[in-house]
């Protein structure tokens, strides 16, 4: 999948590296502009071609990755495979000149069923193109439940990393879910999706804004 899509928060910098700190003085409204985000590439076992989709909130403050199929599951008559899913995002992320953008805060929702002694995993990594540096969340859920579920990635306000003014890099999202069936029942399928209520998968990834120094 390679589209433009207007998008507004840009997925530039949670827990990126190698770039000045921000000031917490100095957010600075939305643009008013609309944000593009090119999706370069969707690759993963998580989200098929044609199954993965970003949105922007009307008000640039925030926006959401959409998936139509990723579930892990094990146990039952699993595929041997399917314990692991997982989806490999790369933005290309077009701002309005004069601004700069990163990423306060994440939020990954899903439903799990995990039998008794089954356990599942929800991790995110977020680096820059060309960076050694990668922020990694991971995020446990232990059996029995059958519910949804919800995990958030926050940053403290002085430790947010901002775009680089003026230069345009690749940002990536590597996701992934893993069910461990552990000391459960083989017999019985444990899963985990990030599924929303009407069937697919929303990650809000919220934004903060600053202009850059002329």
């Amino acid at each position: 999948m390679s589209a433009a899509l207007l998008a507004g928060g840009a997925l530039a910098a949670l827990l990126g590296a190698g770039l000045p700190a921000a000031d917490p003085s100095g957010f600075s409204d939305p643009p008013p502009d609309k944000i593009v985000i090119d999706v370069a590439t969707v690759n993963g076992s998580g989200c098929p071609r044609g199954t993965a989709a970003v949105a922007v909130s009307e008000d640039n403050t925030a926006f959401t990755v959409t998936y139509s199929d990723y579930l892990a599951q094990a146990g039952g008559n699993s595929a041997p495979t399917a314990f692991r899913k997982n989806c490999q995002l790369s933005l290309i992320v077009h701002v309005p000149h004069g601004f700069t953008y990163a990423i306060a805060s994440a939020d990954y929702r899903g439903f799990a069923s995990l039998e008794r002694g089954a356990k599942g995993t929800e991790k995110a990594s977020y680096y820059f193109q060309g960076s050694p540096d990668t922020g990694t969340k991971t995020h446990a859920f232990n059996g029995p439940v059958a519910d949804n579920w919800q995990a958030t990635d926050e940053t403290e306000v002085t430790q947010l990393v901002w775009a680089p003014c003026g230069k345009l890099r690749n940002f990536n999202i590597n996701t992934e879910l893993r069910v461990d069936l552990g000391t459960s029942d083989r017999t019985k399928t444990s899963f985990m999706t990030m599924d929303s209520t009407d069937g697919d998968i929303s990650t809000i990834y919220r934004v903060k804004w600053k202009e850059c120094p002329n």
